[in-house]
């Protein structure tokens, strides 16, 4: 018995899809908008350069000691300000969450009249509050005239700081409510108290919400700092201004400042981001990366993408 056995081949598999080649799409706007955002910064560049300034004389100065003097005065009485204006801040903000009234009442009042006057009202009015007060008397600890105990230096510190604490009060405050009252509830149920609930629960949660913009208060107070100059204390503005009428190159002292004030709130700003980051460990799955980790993994993709090309050629 013989059986045919069909030779015949079986039909070949189907052929899968083909691969799609995606095509990005062309931003002609972008490329339009950026030759015109480079021709505008090349026109002002060149403006700057034609003009009638001694450019030598900002880094013959740069590094000069009543500069680097004014710029140390000038970090210290920002850091001496954001101190009193945190502490304030908070302390303004618990005040203003208060079921007392009359404590209510305080802080509110405190808000309203610290943010509704400019600072540099603020800091001619303490300038001259010797009209009003000729002598401070505290009694045996400490007793002067008004003009000889307010100077420049503790006129500046109050003007900035007192009015810093006004914002920092309504910052806090959103940090605080922004926290779900029921960890508050829980924290009671435990046996906590109203301030323990405050340090170890509450406060440092709202952080997440307090941090952004209390980092952007320090690089405002930085900038502001410069008002003081009005009450005659020597601070960076102050330091460029009198070198600036001694040299005959008063506008070129003003760019100098500038530069000055530019490096400080760049550093400050670097600082701003990686406590942000810290502070946002516990509300997000995964970090942004850090601007290192961002040029490592682009130059990781660049050697990666010129090794591919090189090995397929």
């Amino acid at each position: 018995m013989t059986v045919d056995i069909d030779k015949t081949p079986a039909d070949p598999p189907p052929a899968g899809p083909e691969a799609i080649k995606a095509i990005p799409v062309r931003h002609y706007g972008r490329y339009v908008s950026a030759v015109v955002a480079i021709a505008l910064l090349v026109g002002v560049v060149y403006a700057f350069a034609q003009g009638k300034i001694n450019w030598g004389a900002i880094p013959d100065y740069f590094f000069d000691d009543r500069i680097l003097d004014g710029v140390g005065k000038t970090l210290l009485l920002t850091v001496l300000s954001m101190v009193i204006g945190i502490v304030g801040g908070v302390m303004l903000a618990v005040m203003r969450l208060s079921k007392n009234p009359v404590t209510s009442s305080i802080a509110w009042f405190y808000i309203w009249f610290f943010r509704g006057t400019p600072v540099l009202v603020q800091l001619i009015v303490w300038f001259n509050l010797g009209l009003v007060f000729e002598y401070i008397n505290l009694g045996p600890f400490y007793k002067d005239e008004w003009s000889d105990f307010m100077t420049p230096f503790l006129t500046a510190l109050l003007g900035l700081g007192l009015n810093e604490a006004a914002y920092m009060a309504e910052i806090c405050r959103a940090g605080l409510l922004s926290v779900d009252e029921g960890q508050t509830e829980a924290s009671h149920a435990l046996g906590m108290s109203h301030s323990k609930t405050l340090r170890r629960i509450v406060i440092p949660q709202a952080m997440r919400v307090i941090v952004p913009p209390t980092g952007n208060e320090v690089i405002n107070m930085l900038k502001t700092t410069s008002l003081v100059s009005v009450v005659q204390y020597p601070e960076l503005l102050r330091a460029a201004q009198d070198i600036g009428q001694t040299s005959g190159a008063p506008a070129e002292m003003l760019f100098l400042a500038a530069a000055w004030y530019l490096l400080m709130t760049s550093i400050f700003s670097i600082g701003q981001y990686y406590l942000e980051r810290y502070y946002a460990r516990g509300s997000s799955r995964s970090l942004p990366a850090t601007p290192f980790q961002k040029i490592k993994a682009n130059v990781l993709s660049l050697s990666n993408r010129s090794a591919s090309t090189g090995g397929t050629a």
